[in-house]
């Protein structure tokens, strides 16, 4: 009898040995955890397509939204550890919210990295008749006025809040943070003078910059973007050496999935990421290709969590 056993438990070591090598062999999915058309579900379609194409297997993308991200990540962190469900994943359920609030996931624990794709770069903006001509007076005539000047966020502990108290913390300036529901309405009282600056994203702000409604001082990452072209590294432009944030978009899979399979993903992003059709299409969206392996990722993910948990101690943010 105990020869069976052994003998059924060496066949079913063997078949899910073989299942692995044969991966992909159906279709996977990929979970976004937010609404088509936002920018993780824009840029998680350009990947399934192109990653699919590499694969041999279709990629399903199954829309997740609720929550701030977190309802879908959720949903990835507890999937089956095979391979076959993927996660768009992104800076604010993965890098901040868990460090916010009480998640129903641990992004650490049960998370896998497979691919950092892209990142998104901030401006700094104000409107056009704020006095400050470029980023070094901006600085100054903040620092001159502590606790007079005002900046907008699309929400209390989003990333581009994070950015700014960011910078307000690398510039020692005092001001005051006033939250929004959403970019659109900060960056309409920004662009009207109600309050004095904001960190948003170049996909929603470099249209006003083009029409000469708000005035930009700098990119939040440390190089010159072809996405905002002439304008200069906050980390240059306003004298902040190792200035450099930005929000990022890649690609998980669920803890305890085969490292081969995790590799043989990374792979698949990676070759997808050298597609020119699929640089021009990221570039539509309003990011940068950045694309890192898994063991740079999850080193990249752990300089995350320090840097915004050193953040939200330093401007005691607080999700009420």
């Amino acid at each position: 009898m105990r020869r069976i056993v052994l003998f059924a438990a060496m066949l079913a070591v063997a078949g899910a040995a073989g299942a692995q090598q044969d991966y992909p062999n159906r279709p996977l999915r990929m979970i976004v955890p937010w609404p088509p058309g936002q920018a993780t579900d824009l840029v998680g379609r350009v990947m399934a397509q192109k990653m699919s194409d590499v694969l041999g297997q279709q990629i399903v993308i199954d829309n997740r939204a609720g929550a701030g991200g977190m309802i879908g990540t959720d949903v990835a962190a507890k999937a089956t550890p095979d391979g076959y469900t993927l996660l768009a994943a992104s800076s604010g359920p993965v890098s901040i919210n868990p460090l916010l609030q009480k998640t129903a996931y641990d992004p650490e624990r049960e998370l896998a990295p497979v691919a950092n794709v892209c990142v998104a770069p901030f401006l700094l903006v104000s409107a056009p008749s704020f006095p400050a001509q470029n980023a070094k007076e901006f600085v100054a005539l903040l620092k001159a006025n502590p606790g007079k000047y005002t900046f907008a966020s699309s929400g209390t502990g989003a990333t581009a809040h994070m950015i700014a108290e960011y910078f307000n913390n690398m510039a020692v300036v005092q001001v005051t943070h006033v939250p929004y529901k959403g970019s659109v309405p900060a960056l309409t009282d920004v662009i009207s003078g109600r309050v004095a600056y904001a960190f948003e994203t170049v996909a929603s702000t470099m249209p006003h910059v083009k029409a000469g409604r708000l005035k930009a001082y700098g990119v939040s990452i440390d190089r010159p973007s072809a996405l905002a072209p002439g304008i200069e590294p906050i980390a240059v432009a306003a004298n902040l050496p190792g200035f450099n944030a930005a929000a990022w978009i890649g690609v998980m899979a669920t803890a305890g999935t085969p490292k081969r399979i995790v590799d043989k993903l990374g792979v698949a992003a990676e070759t997808a990421m050298k597609s020119p059709e699929v640089l021009e299409r990221l570039a539509s969206v309003g990011v940068e290709v950045d694309y890192q392996r898994p063991a740079v990722f999850a080193d990249y993910l752990k300089e995350q969590k320090k840097r915004y948990s050193e953040i939200i101690k330093r401007a005691n943010i607080k999700i009420e």
